[in-house]
């Protein structure tokens, strides 16, 4: 592991000095790549001197050992040793999840489309629910949140939102999300007191960067209409509402949340650029999605991954069959404790893949 950890630290002063060198700061897309492997290592980094330092001072402790004979002095040294002992052990399994190689597109924004599935009336409301949830919980992180285009449902909730999700980290952290999310209770609409299930879709997507995909001007069929609300009543009679094609592909894209046609141009191209990048990362979250449960809604988005039963006030996720009873909270945005629990599932099996290599 020190040689593994020795060529990262070499490989983190060579991308030191190469973002210094004026060829490269003058080059943006090489430097904006450089600037984020830089990240990337810096913990791994920091963690590598930690350890150094750990193992400098068990063999500072040890080498003490054999020569003093002053028997209160070899007591301290021994509880000394004992608690280098533990912190670096404690270190090496941290070290050891931090080498497994991550998801690339982890550290990028997302963005995020909500559908209500079966269950009528009740699917759109629950469907408004969970965009609730996600926006109290980009809420404690300080992400921010962009509406991209919603259609509203006739009772409440949504038929379909989409948004972008922009910070740090945004994509690592909501990517467990992606999947069938199922809800038990009874519908407000319902007079005898039944039980329905009910259910919508979330689709989270890593957001693709100009870099990521470059997509001909003459390749777009831009169509511009006046953007509505619910019943189809006009919400403006300017033509703001921007729909982009891409002719190669078939691929739509549309927004109508801002007044100006250029933001909505800018949202829409964003979800495009995001889409058009999906069909090449399909082919990746299929291969993880073969080895790893915790991801399998990336890869087959009809699988049910959560059940959200409220007479019993609890969440089931089915991945790693775990159920929590804070429904209330949960759905107010409190997720954290269970994308954690999927973290470290796929860190586990992340890291017996490494091991079986």
């Amino acid at each position: 592991m020190l040689e593994k950890l020795e060529a990262i630290y070499q490989r983190f002063k060579e991308i030191e000095e190469e973002m210094n060198e004026p060829s490269v700061m003058s080059d943006m897309k090489k430097f904006i790549k450089l600037n984020k492997d830089y990240k990337e290592l810096q913990k791994v980094v920091d963690a590598y001197k930690r350890y150094k330092n750990i193992l400098d001072n068990i063999q500072s402790t040890k080498e003490l050992l054999k020569t003093e004979k002053d028997e209160e002095f070899r007591e301290m040294a021994k509880m000394e040793l004992n608690d280098l002992t533990e912190k670096r052990d404690v270190l090496e399994e941290e070290i050891r999840v931090m080498l497994i190689p991550e998801d690339p597109q982890d550290g990028k924004n997302a963005i995020v489309e909500i559908r209500a599935g079966t269950g009528g009336d009740e699917a759109s409301i629950f469907a408004g629910d969970l965009f609730r949830m996600y926006n109290k919980y980009c809420e404690t992180k300080g992400w921010k949140v962009d509406l991209v285009v919603m259609t509203e449902g006739t009772v409440g909730g949504f038929k379909e939102i989409i948004f972008e999700v922009k910070g740090d980290g945004v994509y690592g952290q909501l990517k467990y999300e992606s999947g069938v999310h199922r809800v038990q209770r009874v519908p407000k609409t319902e007079t005898q007191g039944r039980v329905h299930t009910s259910a919508s879709s979330v689709v989270v997507l890593p957001e693709a960067d100009e870099f990521d995909v470059e997509i001909e001007a003459n390749d777009i069929r831009k169509d511009l209409y006046c953007s509505s609300g619910p019943g189809g009543q006009s919400v403006n009679t300017t033509y703001s509402a921007v729909r982009l094609t891409h002719i190669p592909t078939g691929i739509v894209a549309t927004c109508q949340d801002q007044k100006s046609q250029l933001k909505n141009f800018d949202k829409a191209m964003a979800v495009l650029r995001t889409r058009i990048y999906e069909l090449e990362y399909q082919k990746y979250l299929d291969e993880v999605s073969s080895k790893r449960k915790t991801m399998v809604a990336t890869g087959d988005r009809s699988a049910k991954i959560r059940t959200y039963n409220w007479p019993q006030g609890r969440i089931t996720d089915h991945r790693i069959n775990l159920t929590v009873y804070n429904l209330p909270t949960f759905i107010d945005g409190n997720i954290q404790e269970m994308i954690d629990q999927l973290q470290l599932a796929e860190n586990a099996e992340r890291l017996k893949e490494e091991i079986s290599q």
